[in-house]
């Protein structure tokens, strides 16, 4: 798997992965073996067998000759075990009676301050007051570990750990038990799985422990629920409180990401010992490729933790902005797209020919001359087809010593080009997106003075470097500067819908802040996340969907705080339907991908909007049953939908007929032939504010052309908490080619709410 941080320098290299991997691309064989996951039906032990461990090991034995070992056994999450199988071994155990699913190991990745503010909780502190609840609710974070001695795991002002909790803070390399209080209240590792594949940890790189070594989880959990930090900033940017979104929610990190990836087995482990141990909100910015949720673990996994009443909040990657490429797409997680804060790190690049051009950076040290520095594209001092990319030893230090240069972003890190050119000699770097990046600018904490610029600004420099014989430039870094306008803004990087898996969902769900976030970092890497940066921060600024799905999950304790009968359904449709989608003026939330309005295969509901969802006036309420209906919608097998809920294989009934349609979803999709046609959705509301009347509008439109969408009745009315109200919606429509998307909005309003879903339509 992977975590969805951005793909900088701390994105492209281990330290924080920031790729968007298929699955198959995991595959680590040994021998013949690789890992395998072996669902199995709990009733179906053999009654010679006294413990289901027995029976796991017997079966084991019988297709292996004693050659494979149980790496896993699962108890609660799913009924079954890991081990590494040959392919025929497999087959054979799936024969089995008894066995369900054989499935193969995937490996994740990583998806790789201001954010309170911009999120308005500053000024909703009313809302989500400091109480002994909000300090009872535990968020779960599944990552790369953590670094405990960072000031937002501060316990100050905390009571003792809540008396349900069963977790445990383990000892290892460069680690102590002791190194938990009552902030950090858990930390665990899992790397069995991880070593099956790939052999032992290299304890010379990573610590065999939940120390963090990477960043990525300091930074995901610190987001989540660090405590406030005065003074906190990354090299002088972005100076002030840093703070999670949840700063009085406890903590607890179960490291199951290494240098050489994040396994499903041991992923499966972890999520299983966090709900064992008692977590409230799971976070997990990973992801791992798409596929059928029975054979998706994270997807396993949070479906029993969904179960458990626990909310469970995902990445949807950062693939963007091509279509269809979001992960983490099943309809019983939250998944978190990114946009931008309000904040920025400009940095400026005059030319010699006077044009002056805008960027971003994170640079602070020594300043470049005052006076006007020479000018190259790396593409003009190289002898290799790689060389406009500034990848490791393509420049010649003759043509690029005491310039700046110009480097192409893509394929290396983008910290990593700095490297390159510091090492032949260079004294700056301009680093240029092409049409990949498009505008696009993320900022870096560059080794070398450095600073990123748009598509458009590096084609004239390329321009300029290339046809002016004595081509010279300079770079001013600005520091910070928030109030940016507009904001926020789609980050081009987001991955997108439509969701490939279930199209009648609508994914993602909604985006928050996972653009330039600071948060704390460890302790045994620099900023840039590159072996020979040796500068040591305790905080850092990072982007990514990794970055984004914290503060949700960290929202989401806020909720579970404040509403404690709220199921994990509850809440996401409290922060889906008070999502925005447009600016104050009414314009649109912007995709900086097109400089268009953002639709919501970009974005889904909008930006969440905290201080509206914790009064959300009505909620679209989900239980366990809802979404077995559903997976009988998608005709799933008997044998997969056990496999996937552990519930019986036969639930579904040939004398009912099922639809996805009628999944009490936050939103709409709805899909059409090329010729045009009509579908019917059921939704249910629950009130769970003030009594009122709610009248509803809807409008959607594809190309211009108005989809009829109706609804029945057009009023709701409420008297009291938890009162339920069902209607139906008809949407229909003419023929559109194959492909097209229309997108529109339902919305029910009263004098004290507004409930709004987002719409999609497409034609097939």
């Amino acid at each position: 798997m992977r975590c969805h941080g951005r793909r900088s320098a701390l994105f492209a290299v281990a330290v924080v992965a920031a790729i968007v991997a298929a699955a198959a691309a995991a595959e680590v064989v040994h021998d013949g073996r690789r890992t395998y996951i072996v669902h199995c039906s709990h009733a179906a032990m053999p009654s010679e067998f006294a413990a289901h461990g027995d029976w796991y090991a017997s079966s084991l034995q019988s297709v292996s000759g004693g050659a494979a070992e149980v790496i896993y056994t699962y108890d609660t999450l799913l009924h079954g075990y890991s081990a590494r199988l040959t392919r025929a071994e497999a087959r054979a155990l799936e024969a089995q009676p008894g066995v369900l699913l054989v499935n193969p190991e995937t490996r994740y990745e990583l998806h790789t301050t201001r954010t309170p503010e911009f999120l308005g909780l500053d000024r909703a502190e009313a809302l989500f007051p400091e109480s002994n609840t909000a300090s009872d609710v535990i968020v779960g974070v599944l990552d790369t570990g953590v670094w405990p001695e960072r000031p937002s795991y501060d316990d100050a002002g905390f009571g003792p750990v809540p008396a349900g909790w069963k977790g445990k803070c383990e000892g290892g390399s460069d680690f102590n038990s002791s190194a938990c209080n009552r902030k950090l209240i858990g930390a665990r590792y899992f790397l069995a799985g991880y070593e099956a594949s790939k052999g032992p940890v290299d304890t010379t790189k990573e610590s065999r422990s939940p120390r963090d070594n990477d960043g990525h989880g300091t930074h995901t959990s610190s987001t989540a629920a660090g405590s406030a930090v005065r003074g906190a900033d990354l090299l002088g940017y972005a100076s002030g409180t840093a703070k999670g979104m949840a700063p009085r929610a406890r903590v607890a990190t179960y490291k199951v990401c290494w240098v050489g990836g994040c396994f499903s087995s041991d992923i499966l482990k972890g999520m299983e010992v966090a709900v064992a141990d008692g977590v409230d909100v799971l976070s997990l910015s990973l992801g791992g490729g798409t596929s059928d949720y029975y054979r998706d673990s994270i997807a396993v996994g949070a479906y029993s933790a969904m179960e458990r009443g626990i909310f469970v909040s995902c990445s949807a990657g950062n693939a963007g902005p091509g279509a269809a490429s979001l992960t983490n797409g099943a309809p019983w997680i939250t998944t978190v797209g990114a946009g931008t804060l309000d904040r920025d790190f400009p940095a400026y690049v005059t030319l010699g020919d006077g044009n002056k051009y805008n960027g971003v950076s994170l640079y602070n040290g020594k300043q470049l001359p005052t006076t006007p520095v020479p000018f190259i594209y790396a593409g003009n001092a190289s002898n290799s087809s790689m060389g406009a990319l500034c990848m490791t030893g393509t420049l010649i230090p003759a043509k690029v010593a005491g310039k700046i240069v110009l480097c192409d972003r893509g394929t290396n890190a983008r910290v990593q080009k700095g490297f390159v050119v510091r090492d032949a000699g260079g004294a700056g770097m301009v680093l240029a997106n092409t049409a990949a990046n498009g505008e696009e600018l993320v900022a870096d904490a560059h080794i070398l003075p450095g600073a990123g610029v748009g598509e458009k600004a590096g084609n004239a420099m390329r321009t300029y470097a290339s046809s002016d014989p004595k081509p010279t430039a300079n770079i001013v870094f600005a520091g910070t500067k928030v109030g940016i306008q507009p904001s926020p803004v789609v980050a081009a990087f987001s991955s997108r819908g439509p969701n490939t898996v279930t199209p009648g969902i609508l994914k993602p769900d909604l985006i928050a802040p996972g653009v330039n976030i600071l948060a704390a970092w460890s302790g045994s890497v620099g900023p840039s996340g590159i072996a020979g940066d040796d500068r040591r921060t305790s905080f850092n600024i990072i982007s990514g969907t990794s970055m984004s799905c914290p503060h949700v999950s960290g929202l989401a304790a806020l909720l579970r705080a404040a509403h404690q009968d709220w199921s994990p359904a509850a809440i996401r449709s409290a922060l889906m339907t008070t999502a925005y989608a447009a600016y104050p003026n009414g314009d649109g939330l912007l995709d900086v991908a097109t400089e268009r309005a953002a639709t919501p295969l970009d974005m889904g509901a909008g930006h969440v909007d905290p201080s509206k969802a914790v009064d959300p006036g009505l909620v679209y309420d989900l239980t366990a049953a809802d979404y077995l209906d559903f997976l009988c919608a998608i005709e799933y097998e008997p044998a997969q939908i056990a496999a996937l809920t552990k519930h019986s294989s036969d639930h579904c009934s040939p004398n009912r007929t099922y639809s996805v349609a009628a999944l009490n979803y936050p939103s709409f999709s709805a899909t059409f032939p090329a010729a045009g046609g009509t579908e019917k959705h059921t939704r249910t509301l629950t009130n769970v504010g003030k009594p009122g009347t709610y009248k509803v509008t809807a409008a959607a439109a594809a190309g211009g052309t108005a989809i009829k969408v109706s609804v029945e009745p057009s009023t709701l009315s409420f008297s009291k908490v938890g009162e339920k109200r069902s209607y139906t919606v008809s949407f229909a429509a003419g023929g559109k080619p194959s492909g097209t998307n229309g997108f529109g909005r339902l919305v029910w309003s009263s004098d004290h709410h507004v409930v709004a879903s987002a719409i999609l339509a497409t034609w097939a």
